[in-house]
């Protein structure tokens, strides 16, 4: 972890949200389904106490690294960015290939990225391409099917209850 964990304010909601429900619902319900699995007898063949142990160390596998990644993240604000004319981080860029198909995507943490829904993780290839680019500038991206150039057609970004509404990150 020698990079910063940038992470949108949405995103760090949702990844407090998922350790919290871990920490205070799933893992006290399995708990308690695996105390009284092993006050049944014999665990060899216990599926309850099995599958519970199982799934504890599952949850507990996940809550260290929501720690460590809640730990190392930089919430970045991107209704804070000074300079919204160029592509930085939270920016909703609207990019056009060389067949003019246009496409918006938003660059968002490693953390909070999907692709299906827009949503470009900041270490990308598609994004470290578009960093610092303005309107009109065009981006040659590597990708593992060859090498796209990319137009910037549109740089705009939201604030954070907007990025809340719309579901953006």
């Amino acid at each position: 972890m020698d990079q910063p964990n940038y992470i949108t304010p949405a995103g760090y909601a949702a990844l407090r949200a998922e350790y919290d429900a871990l920490l205070g619902e799933e893992r006290p319900r399995i708990v308690e389904v695996v105390s009284w699995a092993a006050g049944n007898g014999d665990r060899s063949e216990n599926g309850d106490y099995i599958y519970g142990r199982k799934r504890l160390r599952e949850i507990d596998r996940r809550l260290g690294w929501l720690a460590r990644r809640m730990k190392a993240a930089k919430v970045i604000d991107p209704a804070a960015q000074p300079d919204r004319e160029r592509v930085w981080f939270g920016a909703r860029v609207t990019i056009a290939d060389e067949h003019d198909k246009h496409r918006i995507v938003t660059l968002v943490g490693d953390d909070e990225a999907d692709a299906g829904a827009g949503r470009v993780g900041w270490s990308a290839p598609l994004a470290r391409a578009l960093r610092g680019a303005a309107v009109g500038d065009v981006r040659r991206v590597t990708l593992p099917g060859g090498e796209r150039d990319y137009e910037v057609m549109a740089v705009e970004y939201q604030d954070h209850q907007d990025a809340q509404k719309t579901g953006i990150r």
